[in-house]
């Protein structure tokens, strides 16, 4: 049986892949933002092998889930779930200076990614909003830009496929792959979204211990267990490696 991470996990469509996959006998240790996120976990899922508590929306933040996580010991598989939405109406920021929305939605991941033990498999939650989140490079932050809270979104989640096939190329005995779980009626998605609820958080545990021929791939993109062509320009290596070097920047963290 596999050990796997799931971040952002405490419920919505964490905890249900997490549900899922200590079902299926597997190790599974969620994560939580604070302690009482994690109780709910923790009631949710009470056979979860741990919960790491640790808020990702500072860097400090996203370097203690990390060396929480690195103390229980290599995944097997690392589902990258931890995320926010399109509602927000303005731009937030951290106290170190970046975008609510990007700390959380990309340079968490990257962090996580970068300073974790190496697993055997990674996999990115992106969105079917994606394809229309081609970023501006030069303004991840939108400190210039007027402010759009979907559009801001969309880039994250553009980003995170980026993120996704970056890591894929960098490290090739790792699969990873990125993901959209649909619209659904989460606490993100809204309760008039339209996407079956049943299915959303099948293809992120698939992914992340399935031993069928579809999974054995790296630098993928799918949709409910079938390979879904992603934004073209999320395959530019350029673009890749712009994300790469400004996500170490940012976070002061280099990818090994």
């Amino acid at each position: 049986m596999a050990r796997i991470f799931i971040t952002g996990s405490s419920d919505g469509l964490g905890l249900m892949a997490g549900q899922r996959l200590a079902r299926e006998g597997h190790d599974v240790v969620l994560h939580a933002r604070n302690t009482d996120r994690g109780e709910v976990a923790r009631r949710a899922l009470p056979n979860a092998a741990q919960i790491v508590i640790g808020d990702v929306v500072t860097i400090a933040g996203m370097r203690s889930v990390a060396e929480q996580a690195n103390a229980i010991g290599r995944f097997d598989a690392v589902i990258h779930n931890v995320g926010i939405g399109y509602r927000e109406a303005r731009r937030l920021e951290t106290r170190d200076g970046l975008s609510h929305l990007f700390a959380i939605n990309v340079l968490a991941p990257y962090v996580l990614t970068a300073l974790m033990e190496r697993p055997g498999r990674l996999v990115y939650l992106s969105s079917g909003m994606h394809p229309g989140g081609v970023p501006d490079m030069d303004d991840l932050q939108w400190t210039r830009r007027r402010w759009s809270g979907s559009q801001a979104y969309a880039e994250t989640k553009f980003l995170d496929v980026l993120l996704a096939f970056g890591m894929a190329r960098r490290w090739p005995a790792v699969r990873s792959n990125a993901l959209e779980p649909g619209w659904v009626p989460t606490r993100m998605g809204g309760p008039g979204a339209p996407d079956d609820m049943a299915a959303a958080p099948v293809t992120q545990a698939w992914l992340a211990v399935g031993d069928d021929p579809a999974t054995r791939v790296t630098g993928r993109y799918f949709y409910h267990q079938r390979e879904k062509s992603p934004e073209p320009s999320t395959r530019r290596v350029g673009l890749q490696e712009a994300l790469l070097d400004r996500c170490a920047t940012l976070s002061g963290v280099p990818l090994p």
